[in-house]
């Protein structure tokens, strides 16, 4: 979007904040990435929605959180990016069917929602404290950790079309599986929001069992430098970390990144990476891992954009 067409959204009743030319190394876990053309953070859904239904149809259009399974390419998006993080940022609890369930946006943070079930008695979804980002990208990759997918708990989710229609669709709407999330409809839509449905248990230990899983993601995965997760997914019956390190990658350098020496499954930027850099590993280790091992790993990162000329 040209600078010239600001004024013209604002005047259509929007309230949130507009921008052009954004740098998405600040909204990468990964801290790399060329500028997105325009980028949107709404102040509420209403605005999301209102902010959708004036986009022309040929717009591409990406919902980003926290940007934890992202790699965008140097050479940016021609598209527009819309931010949930703490614009789509509700959590409640609810009455539903006679029973209480959570109601988390999209932008909600998954440690988030962890601790709010907690905090209310319910059991079940500890293991969010471990899914680095936010429920929208949860719910749009299926994410889970420690043996527990984030469909599991979904009783229902709530959707916004390039139109600006709200819906509430239920998971039969959906084909569910490891890591994927495909819509069993025509059109676009993005999730906005979920209610979870969890067990009624012990507040106190459901708290020490997230303590005990976040030290054990502490321990296992390089938190300490950026990272966007695992990045690949794990083979039937096997652990991509194991297949990369059998492979002698641990450590593999490519410019500013490197296979993590601590979890095989990770590239981290050491401080200097270019997001040519981590896409150029991400791909040797793929080629590698298919050459010796014979198993074709499958990406569990997304990644966009267009290569620096």
């Amino acid at each position: 979007m040209y600078m010239a067409e600001l004024d013209k959204f604002h005047t259509f009743g929007l309230r949130g904040e507009l921008r052009v030319n954004e740098p998405m190394r600040r909204h990468t876990s990964w801290r790399v990435g060329g500028s997105v053309d325009q980028c949107y953070k709404p102040r509420d859904l209403e605005d999301l929605a209102l902010f959708l239904s004036q986009l022309p149809d040929a717009q591409p259009v990406i919902f980003v959180g926290l940007g934890s399974n992202l790699l965008v390419r140097d050479g940016g998006l021609r598209a527009t990016a819309v931010f949930t993080h703490s614009a789509l940022a509700s959590l409640e609890l609810v009455e539903r069917d006679g029973q209480r369930e959570i109601y988390a946006e999209a932008g909600v943070a998954s440690p988030k929602v962890a601790r709010f079930a907690a905090m209310h008695g319910l059991e079940g979804g500890e293991f969010l404290a471990g899914i680095p980002g936010t429920i929208g990208g949860a719910l749009a990759m299926n994410a889970g950790c420690y043996g527990t997918e984030m469909w599991d708990i979904v009783t229902q989710v709530r959707t916004v079309d390039r139109t600006g229609r709200v819906r509430e669709r239920d998971p039969a709407d959906f084909d569910i599986g490891y890591r994927s999330v495909i819509p069993g409809f025509d059109g676009e839509e993005f999730f906005v929001g979920a209610w979870c449905r969890l067990r009624p248990g012990d507040g106190n230990r459901s708290r020490q069992t997230i303590k005990a899983l976040l030290q054990k993601r502490i321990s296992a995965q390089p938190l300490e430098t950026p990272n966007a997760g695992s990045v690949f997914r794990n083979p039937p019956d096997d652990y991509a970390a194991r297949l990369i390190e059998s492979c002698g990658l641990k450590g593999l350098r490519h410019g500013g990144a490197m296979v993590s020496p601590k979890h095989a499954n990770f590239i981290v930027n050491t401080g200097s990476a270019s997001a040519a850099d981590i896409e150029w590993l991400i791909e040797h280790v793929h080629a590698t891992v298919k050459q010796q091992c014979g198993i074709d790993l499958k990406r569990e990162v997304r990644v966009i954009g267009e290569v620096r000329r």
